[in-house]
C-alpha cells in the first residue's frame, strides 16, 4: 500500500475508486465470500480527472462529499488509484523475506535502476511475492510500485476537502485482484474496463504486473456522443441497450443510431484488444513473466451484452465476465474494484 495509517480494527473502511469518468464507493462484508453491502457511484464531469489523475481537486472533493452525504457512507476510506504514469516492476532480490528491514533497504537500493523516475519525487512501496529459484540461486521476489508524489498528494487533498479520513492509498489493480481472486493455479489476466483500461496479471502469490491506459467504455461513449450529437448519459445508455450480442434487427429504437452504436462498440473492442495485447507483450518482456492462460473482465464492460465474448475472440484468450456479489439495485460492475479496495488483503 502506497500510504497507510493505523486505525481501530472496528472501524468500517469504504473502498473508493477514482476512475476517469466516475468515483465508486463500496462497503463490504467479509463474513464468508467478499460481498458488497452498500455502494454508490457518482459520474464525474469532464475535466475533473485526466487519464486517471486528479486534475481538479476542489471539484473532485465536492463530488465525493456529495456522494458520501447522499448515501450516508462511513468517512474512513482506502483510496484506489490507476493511471498511465504508475510504474510497476517485479524484482528478484538477495535479501530474505524474513528480514523486512533488509528487504526494504534492498528495494530502495535496486529501485533507481528499474524505476524511470527520480526517487526523491516518488512514493515507493512493494509487496513480497515469495522465494523463487533463479539461475543465481534463491531470491526474494517482490513487486515494486512507484507513483509520483505530487499525484498522491493531489488525491489526498481531494479526500481531505471532502471531509474523509484516509486510511490508505492503494493501486486499483490490487483491489481488483483481491475482489476477483481466481482459484486458477497459474497467472491470470484481470481487466477492468471503465473510464480507463486497467490491466493486471496475478497468480496465487499476488499481483505480478499492472498497467493502465485510455480507451475504456467511457472513450467509446464519448466518441458516440460526439458523432451522433448525444449527451454522454444517453450514449452510455445506448451502448448498454445495443451491446454486441443481439441481431441489429431485433433491437428496438432508431435503426441508424443502433447501427452507429454497434459500429462504435465493434471498433472499441478492437482498439481495446490492441491495447491489452500491448500490455501483455510488455509484461512478457520481464524475466519473471508467467504464461497467461485465461482472464477475468470486470467494470462497466462486464455488463454490456456480448462485450466480453467479443473481446475474448479478439485476444484469442478465454475470458469470463465477473462482478462482486451485490444487491440488485447497485451497479456491481463499477463497484467491484472499490469493493476489493475496502479490504487490505484476502485470507
Amino acid at each position: 500500500m502506497l500510504r497507510k495509517k493505523k486505525r481501530s480494527q472496528q472501524a468500517s473502511v469504504v473502498g473508493l475508486e477514482l476512475d476517469a469518468g466516475h468515483v465508486a464507493a463500496a462497503e463490504v462484508s467479509v463474513d464468508g465470500p467478499l460481498t458488497l453491502t452498500r455502494g454508490a457511484v457518482a459520474e464525474l464531469r469532464p475535466g475533473i480527472m485526466r487519464d486517471g489523475e486528479v486534475a481538479d481537486p476542489i471539484a473532485l472533493a465536492d463530488a465525493i462529499k456529495a456522494l458520501f452525504a447522499e448515501h450516508d457512507l462511513p468517512k474512513t476510506v482506502r483510496l484506489g488509484i490507476a493511471h498511465q504514469r504508475i510504474v510497476v516492476r517485479t524484482l528478484d532480490l538477495e535479501a530474505t523475506l524474513d528480514d523486512p528491514k533488509a528487504l526494504s533497504a534492498a528495494v530502495k537500493a535496486a529501485a533507481p535502476d528499474h524505476i524511470p523516475m527520480p526517487m526523491d519525487e516518488a512514493v515507493l512501496d512493494f509487496q513480497p511475492l515469495g522465494v523463487v529459484n533463479t539461475p543465481l540461486g534463491l531470491r526474494s521476489r517482490v513487486v515494486v510500485v512507484a507513483v509520483r508524489r505530487e499525484m498522491v498528494e493531489r488525491a489526498a487533498a481531494a479526500l481531505e476537502g471532502a471531509g474523509l479520513k484516509l486510511e490508505g492509498i492503494d493501486l486499483s489493480a490490487f483491489g481488483m485482484v483481491r475482489a476477483l481472486a481466481s482459484e486458477h493455479e497459474g497467472a491470470v489476466l484481470y481487466i477492468n474496463v471503465a473510464g480507463l483500461v486497467n490491466v493486471a496479471v496475478a497468480n496465487a502469490s499476488g499481483c505480478l504486473f499492472t498497467r493502465a491506459s485510455a480507451g475504456g467504455v467511457e472513450t467509446i461513449a464519448s466518441g458516440l456522443a460526439e458523432r451522433r450529437g448525444l449527451t454522454l448519459e444517453h450514449a452510455r445508455a445506448w451502448i448498454s441497450h445495443v451491446g454486441l450480442a443481439a441481431p441489429l434487427d431485433g433491437i428496438e429504437g432508431d435503426a441508424d443510431l443502433i447501427s452507429a452504436t454497434r459500429l462504435a462498440l465493434e471498433d472499441g473492442v478492437r482498439e481495446l484488444a490492441d491495447s491489452i495485447r500491448t500490455s501483455l507483450n510488455f509484461y512478457r518482456t520481464q524475466d519473471s513473466s508467467e504464461t497467461v492462460e485465461l482472464g477475468v473482465v470486470t467494470g462497466a464492460a462486464a455488463t454490456i451484452p456480448g462485450f466480453v465474448e467479443r473481446l475474448s475472440e479478439q485476444l484469442r484468450l478465454p475470458l469470463e465476465a465477473r462482478v462482486i456479489p451485490a444487491p440488485d439495485d447497485v451497479d456491481a460492475g463499477r463497484l467491484t474494484v472499490a469493493a476489493g479496495l475496502a479490504i487490505a488483503e484476502r485470507s
